[in-house]
């Protein structure tokens, strides 16, 4: 017999002994399911304030972890939120009904504890328990070790599970919780409007990306999620509302690895009459300062590297850093042919018909990207690759952009947005092109935001920065997987 059919067979046997307690439970006219239960404290308040509550009565509730016997006595770990706490069951206390009641107990069951507060011979903080109340009774056990590689995958399948047994895990969206938390405070203090725009549009854009489609009964119509909030947050700029950011879930139908997930979060924010240089500012300073806020400093350790987000960040155009790293100076290389032969004796493959632009930034993604190690703005892209960005006025060809990297992977973008409509459209097209010679990510014609470019939109800078790679950074977390609360996963065979 294989083990993973030994340990089926075992977990079967467990959960039936459990669904008999469940029953010897009702038989004794007790609900395993029980109500609204008051706390006055938690597991951690006790232990430091434990000077203060020596010898008082409190009520807490939580998950019994561990569970020991010693004749009339026995001692149990109760787990909540906070932390855990030690209880004592002493049976002449009790008495016969309620030290049975503890017998019964199994590891994953649900209390609520009444009891006195006092510290064991051994100096451990414990509640001594004189009343006890079953809240949830677990039938299913949790898994002795939730650690190993083995169980990776279940751990993203049952999260639930997965946050009951890792302390860590818990510890991650916690902190999740605070820098979005901290990133709202910032924005807010600094007059910028939360708003929301729609998860569901007529038009994919604001992104190159493959999207995900949906049909609506009633209108007739595709939808698509959204790859990004831009367009609508650009066209409250148009409407007036100058200083604008939405906290957002945006789809991209893409592969899955430990930077990607199909559902993500992005943060986009939008100011008029600013440019990509203020979005620069804005970026450092604020991830900085929740950095400090909720890790008490800018540095961070991720996989064994020192990270240092002090402001001012390193800047390097796109140009230099390919110079820098690649060795290939694309500012003396004019035209898409002669881009084509310096990608070729890098030993690079690219299309027939891609322009120097293009070329560029595949030049950039294959040999500077993993160099950059330590939080860098790389600023200066080909026009061709940023349909939304205003032009540099010294070099039309390129734009006035930058993207955020650190630890070799980008977790910023942002530019200085385009609002010339006939420049906009005339750009659309080309991406319209680019579809029609089977780009499935280039950008859709959207005549409405044309429209709305028509009437005016002053000039405005843009940022967007992915809130799981940052958390991942913040956390010390590998994979997107484990900042990402339910993760996409493929269906069980």
């Amino acid at each position: 017999m294989s083990e993973q059919n030994q340990q089926e067979i075992d977990l079967h046997e467990l959960k039936r002994v459990r669904l008999e307690k469940l029953q010897e439970l009702r038989d004794m006219g007790i609900d395993p399911f029980g109500s609204r239960f008051e706390r006055d404290t938690n597991c951690q308040t006790i232990i430091d304030d434990f000077a203060a509550l020596e010898g008082q009565k409190v009520t807490v509730a939580g998950r019994i972890m561990s569970k020991r016997r010693h004749g009339k006595a026995g001692f149990s770990n109760l787990q909540d939120l906070s932390g855990n706490i030690q209880l004592y069951f002493k049976k002449d206390d009790l008495g016969e009904e309620r030290y049975e009641l503890f017998k019964k107990l199994d590891i994953g069951d649900i209390l609520g504890i009444k009891g006195y507060v006092f510290r064991t011979q051994k100096g451990e903080i414990t509640v001594h328990v004189e009343d006890m109340t079953y809240l949830s009774k677990s039938l299913n056990p949790l898994p002795e070790k939730w650690h190993g590689l083995r169980d990776v995958e279940m751990r993203y399948r049952q999260r639930y599970v997965d946050l009951i047994v890792n302390p860590d895990a818990r510890e991650v969206f916690i902190k999740r919780s605070r820098i979005v938390k901290e990133m709202r405070n910032y924005l807010d203090a600094r007059g910028f409007l939360e708003v929301e725009t729609p998860m569901m549009q007529p038009i994919a854009g604001g992104a190159a990306a493959r999207p995900f489609i949906t049909h609506h009964n009633t209108l007739d119509m595709n939808l698509y999620l959204r790859i990004a909030p831009e367009l609508y947050l650009k066209r409250l700029i148009v409407g007036g509302l100058e200083k604008v950011y939405e906290i957002n879930r945006s789809f991209r139908n893409e592969g899955i690895d430990t930077r990607h997930n199909p559902e993500f979060t992005m943060l986009e924010i939008y100011q008029a009459y600013a440019d990509y240089q203020v979005m620069m500012e804005l970026t450092e300073n604020m991830v900085a300062e929740v950095l400090q806020q909720v890790n008490g400093s800018m540095q961070v350790e991720f996989e064994g590297v020192t990270l240092d987000f002090t402001p001012p960040w390193n800047r390097i155009t796109m140009l230099d850093a390919i110079k820098e790293y690649a060795g290939v100076d694309f500012t003396v290389i004019s035209g898409d042919d002669q881009a084509r032969t310096a990608a070729a004796r890098l030993g690079l493959k690219v299309d027939h018909r891609s322009t120097r632009g293009e070329i560029i930034n595949e030049v950039f993604e294959e040999y500077v990207e993993e160099k950059l190690i330590q939080p860098t703005f790389v600023y200066g892209h080909p026009v061709e690759i940023s349909p939304l960005a205003k032009r540099n006025a010294q070099n039309p060809e390129f734009t006035d952009r930058f993207e955020v990297f650190v630890m070799q992977r980008e977790i910023a973008n942002a530019f200085s947005e385009l609002n010339d409509p006939i420049d906009q459209k005339n750009r659309f097209l080309k991406q319209v092109e680019k579809r029609a010679g089977g780009d499935a990510e280039a950008h859709m014609m959207d005549e409405d935001y044309i429209n709305a470019l028509e009437y005016g939109m002053p000039p405005a800078g843009g940022l967007g920065i992915g809130i799981d790679r940052l958390v991942m950074l913040m956390t010390d977390s590998s994979s997107i997987r484990d900042v990402i609360l339910f993760p996409t996963l493929r269906a069980r065979e």
